[in-house]
């Protein structure tokens, strides 16, 4: 027995969700179900930004916004413009959730708590008569020109679903990328986005919890990133790795996660200067011990870590070092080099590069160019952002381009 809807969502993510909303918003009297493999929906909204649900980045300028997607920066100047970071406030406040904006940029919940948003959902698609079903994994989806119907059919392990028109917003789902490649998409081959870096080395062994704004730089590429660095137990972490990760996803990927990075505690502050600064240090601060007081904009224990790694021992006195003890530690504070040995990744964070292919999408509908009533929202195309907010921002902007659209 068929279950008929004029429009079948597969995901019951933040995608899905406003995808279906906005559509039934826009149009009631379209019939509209959400399909959701897992026992609950929005599992990724209630984790998100450590259960806060970071909604979205407030950057205003879709031409700015741009900028924070490693992959989908030309793609989404057109969407942005029809749907961007200030809309996403809006929306929420018409739907009863104030948004509040953090000293970063990133915007959460006033209640700080991702229910809120999930509760907003909710909430929404039960007055509008949206069916939310869960437990529906997809085993296969035929396209109208199998069926020779103009129908879509998706079966799942218990039930047979039909709809005029079908969106997929499944996120990073093989199984799902494998069905639309029997249908001709091209898929761009997945990789992890968004990871920190396991690094072993005595110099931050001692250091869990310390953070320091930093310059980040992968030798033998161009990349490069700039901005909080946090010392972990495995090893680093902070918006400074996770940016690079996002940005260097293939090529870290190629590199099999061994690789080294440079370090510059004063970020643009290079060698010479920082020697130059270290001997007017000498002269000022002749009798102290060069250990005992970070002269720069960092924690005393990381100074403490550097100065020791630059061969001078706690007790010497800044009148007391030598020409190649002040290059040593100079080298140490613009340029330390790290060895990296694999990543680790965390479900809140987990992002992947990969999906289909953008060439294959109409960006004014989100609509595949390939199949007719075939459309996409958030992650499962080839786009994704760098932390704080963006990707949630993709999911709206997308889910409301296909929400107008149909």
């Amino acid at each position: 027995m068929n279950q008929d809807f004029d429009i079948i969502i597969v995901g019951g993510g933040a995608a899905g969700f406003f995808t279906a909303i906005n559509i039934v918003e826009k149009n009631p009297k379209l019939k509209v179900a959400i399909l959701e493999r897992g026992a609950e929906v929005l599992q990724k909204v209630r984790i998100s930004g450590g259960g806060r649900c970071n909604v979205t980045h407030a950057c205003f300028e879709p031409n700015e916004l741009v900028k924070f997607y490693p992959r989908g920066e030309k793609e989404l100047r057109g969407p942005f413009h029809q749907f961007c970071s200030g809309d996403t406030i809006d929306w929420f406040e018409k739907h009863g959730v104030e948004l509040k904006i953090e000293d970063d940029g990133r915007m959460f919940p006033v209640s700080n708590s991702s229910q809120t948003i999930i509760d907003c959902f909710l909430q929404a698609t039960q007055k509008l008569g949206i069916k939310v079903l869960t437990g529906q994994s997809v085993q296969s989806i035929f396209n109208p020109e199998i069926s020779g119907e103009n129908i879509w059919k998706i079966e799942t392990q218990t039930e047979n679903y039909v709809a005029e028109k079908l969106i997929l917003a499944t996120g990073s789902n093989p199984k799902v990328w494998e069905m639309l490649q029997t249908y001709g998409h091209a898929i761009v081959n997945p990789v992890p986005s968004l990871f920190t870096f396991n690094i072993k080395d005595p110099r931050i062994k001692e250091l869990p919890g310390v953070a320091a704004l930093a310059t980040v730089k992968v030798k033998d590429t161009k990349l490069e990133s700039t901005g909080p660095l946090l010392i972990t137990h495995w090893g680093m972490s902070g918006p400074a790795v996770l940016k690079l990760s996002a940005w260097g996803a293939r090529i870290l990927h190629d590199k099999n996660y061994q690789f080294t990075i440079s370090v510059n505690w004063l970020n643009d502050v290079d060698a010479d200067e920082a020697e130059k600064k270290l001997k007017e240090l000498k002269q000022e601060h002749a009798k102290k011990a060069v250990s005992k007081k970070s002269p720069f904009d960092f924690p005393n224990r990381l100074w403490e870590s550097l100065v020791h790694a630059s061969g001078i021992d706690s007790e010497t006195k800044w009148a007391d070092l030598s020409k190649m003890q002040l290059q040593n530690l100079s080298n140490q504070l613009t340029n330390g080099s790290f060895q990296v040995n694999g990543k680790s990744t965390f479900k809140e964070e987990f992002v992947t590069a990969g999906g289909i292919d953008l060439k294959e999408i109409n960006f004014k509908t989100m609509e595949s160019k390939l199949h007719a009533n075939l459309y996409f929202a958030g992650e499962i195309v080839n786009i994704d952002a760098i932390t704080g907010g963006f990707n949630f921002q993709n999911a709206w902007t997308s889910g409301f381009i296909v929400a107008n659209a149909i």
